[in-house]
């Protein structure tokens, strides 16, 4: 939901100070790089890396330039750690320690888990909550978009390109905008159907728009944050106030009420942004984990729901 956004205000920032952080500044870490791509990424010294890199690295696309600044990244670290300074970051990132072909180990582990706590609450909610449910396939269709999102968060942290960091950013703002179709048809397309109808189509329209804007003219960081953050903020104050006025009368939108406002106050942990704790575990990676048991309880609050309305809808249907 709205913990989406608040990760791709976060990565904007990071990503537009992608070309210019401390550490792909330094003349020591573009000096190494030169000289480890003259010794190692042409010639027979770049088939001899080829034959000696381990499958799954090349399958991953790990070149030998790629190896060449993970390399001199270390050794500029450990120049700046030996003269007593700050650990720097690298293209807006700070320097982690590669497992196997994960870029980012945490990040993407805790990805993966998010999308499978996402898989597993799918199969729940399909198992208790009859298809005859007024809001069944708009949830259904919610969580699969959600998989998606997980899925290519965990591709990104994974191997970081520009096709996994656009399809990352992507696919995080179809779940943002997802969520507002979700309130809408909960608050009021049910009432409403060519309401629900024309905002489907106008929230598809933005979606292609961004979209092609952000592909086919030029990436721009900062339209892309404005952006989110503006979605963002409608689908909290959508959500919660729908929550607000019906907690009384409905008991189990106060999940609802909680998952909102924990998001809200976990995506503070990405401000807290510090070198990783053993090269492996940063903010980010710690949002991430934080947020795999509030998706666990939002689903619960979807079957919840969508149990409710159904038994409405047969009571109504009685009564007719």
């Amino acid at each position: 939901m709205a913990g989406r956004a608040a990760r791709l205000v976060l990565l904007a920032g990071a990503a537009a100070l992608a070309s210019g952080s401390q550490g792909d500044r330094e003349p020591v870490y573009r000096d190494c790089i030169l000289q480890c791509e003259e010794q190692n990424c042409s010639g027979g010294a770049l088939n001899h890396f080829r034959s000696r890199q381990p499958i799954y690295m090349s399958l991953a696309g790990w070149t030998c330039r790629d190896d060449c600044k993970y390399e001199c990244m270390w050794v500029t670290v450990g120049l700046y750690l030996q003269e007593g300074h700050k650990v720097p970051q690298f293209h807006g990132k700070w320097p982690f320690s590669r497992f196997l072909f994960f870029q980012e180990p945490a990040s993407a582990v805790a990805s993966f888990l998010n999308g499978l706590a996402s898989l597993v609450m799918l199969c729940r909610y399909r198992t208790f909550v009859p298809a005859s449910s007024p809001m069944y396939h708009t949830c259904v269709a919610f969580a699969w978009v959600s998989l998606n999102a997980w899925f290519w968060s965990t591709v990104f942290h994974t191997r970081d390109t520009d096709l996994t960091e656009k399809m990352d950013y992507f696919c995080a703002s179809t779940v943002i905008l997802h969520s507002i179709y979700l309130c809408c048809v909960r608050t009021v397309g049910l009432q409403h159907p060519a309401v629900v109808s024309a905002f489907r189509a106008l929230l598809l329209l933005m979606l292609t728009v961004h979209v092609s804007y952000l592909s086919l003219i030029r990436f721009d960081y900062g339209y892309n944050l404005v952006a989110n953050m503006a979605i963002g903020l409608v689908n909290v104050v959508w959500w919660l106030a729908w929550c607000l006025w019906n907690q009384q009368r409905l008991p189990h939108v106060r999940k609802c009420m909680v998952v909102v406002l924990l998001l809200q106050g976990l995506s503070l942990l990405e401000l807290l942004d510090f070198p990783p704790l053993f090269w492996v575990l940063d903010a980010h990676a710690i949002w991430h984990i934080s947020t795999i048991p509030v998706h666990v309880l939002f689903f619960s609050f979807l079957e919840d729901d969508s149990l409710y309305l159904l038994k409405e809808s047969e009571a109504k249907f009685k009564l007719d």
